[in-house]
């Protein structure tokens, strides 16, 4: 079951262009937003994920549905959008397209992962330039790769005005117990994590860390990969998932998401202009309290 038959199943593809966010939802709503702890910074709480979806060429036929990715995020409001020298082409294509379109504001988060202080720099002088930026809102290191030796490096051009924002990513559960221990051991502006409908792990301590030593929480992998989508293979939403303004299993899977109280943004990839609409919806509208958060695990968990 792929994202695709999942929105018909629902009756939710929301394929709109970039006008009629324009027109519609902009002009009468606006994206939840959430404050980055260290700063007070709103931030829109849907963003966008290039792993995978944006390594792509420079040819216009290649570039052409990112781009309207782009459009319809820019429009919608949202801002923030999260990518990696590890994901190929994506850092660049990315800086390309933002140029293009030069939007009123945005948010634009990467990573270092080479080993090695002279590697390290390097890669991060790469990334300015592939993201066309003097200034990375947010540089984070990758999967906690070397992190003890990129640590000072980013505290350092940070101070000197390089990044706004550091922080530190992961995508794995198995990782959580490092994770919780680098948070400990130093301060940051930014935690990356996964978590999910399905895996709730960072529930029981990173998150409650997070809102303790005020960190903001980027939420990777909210779909599982694409997985989570099978388990609802030819199942409709229940009927109360109008109470929180949720139109498709997409919505309904960020909605849980981005109603805990310790994320600040989820960002879900997708190379796909009308998955991109969709996600959008999760970040306007109702969110579930702890009792429908409650009655969501039950149900998605009686599908089998």
């Amino acid at each position: 079951m792929d994202r695709r038959r999942a929105l018909i199943v629902t009756g939710a593809a929301l394929v709109m262009g970039a006008e009629t966010w324009t027109s519609d939802v902009r002009a009468s709503r606006t994206m939840i937003t959430r404050k980055i702890p260290s700063s007070g910074e709103a931030v829109p709480v849907v963003g966008l994920g290039t792993s995978g979806a944006f390594d792509v060429g420079e040819s216009a036929s290649e570039r052409a549905p990112l781009e309207e990715v782009l459009k319809l995020f820019f429009a919608a409001g949202a801002t923030l959008i999260d990518t990696a020298p590890s994901y190929r082409r994506a850092e660049r294509v990315v800086g390309d397209l933002v140029a293009k379109l030069n939007p009123p504001k945005v948010f634009l988060a990467t990573k270092v992962s080479a080993r090695g202080q002279a590697a390290g720099l390097e890669q991060i002088r790469n990334s300015f330039e592939a993201l066309r930026r003097p200034v990375v809102d947010l540089m984070q290191i990758h999967s906690l790769s070397d992190w003890e030796t990129h640590s000072p490096t980013l505290r350092q051009m940070k101070a000197q005005g390089k990044f706004r924002y550091i922080g530190i990513t992961h995508s794995r559960t198995s990782a959580h117990g490092e994770v919780e221990s680098v948070m400990r051991k130093e301060k940051w502006d930014w935690v990356q994590i996964n978590y999910s409908i399905q895996t709730r792990a960072a529930e029981e301590r990173l998150l409650p860390l997070a809102q303790e030593q005020g960190i903001a929480v980027m939420v990777n992998r909210p779909f599982e990969d694409g997985a989570i989508f099978e388990r609802v293979a030819g199942k409709s939403l229940p009927d109360w998932a109008k109470d929180i303004d949720c139109q498709s299993w997409g919505q309904f899977f960020l909605k849980f998401v981005l109603s805990h109280p310790a994320i600040t943004c989820v960002i879900p990839a997708t190379a796909k202009p009308k998955h991109m609409s969709d996600n959008l919806g999760a970040g306007f509208g109702k969110l579930p309290d702890e009792k429908m958060r409650a009655e969501m695990v039950k149900y998605v968990g009686s599908l089998g």
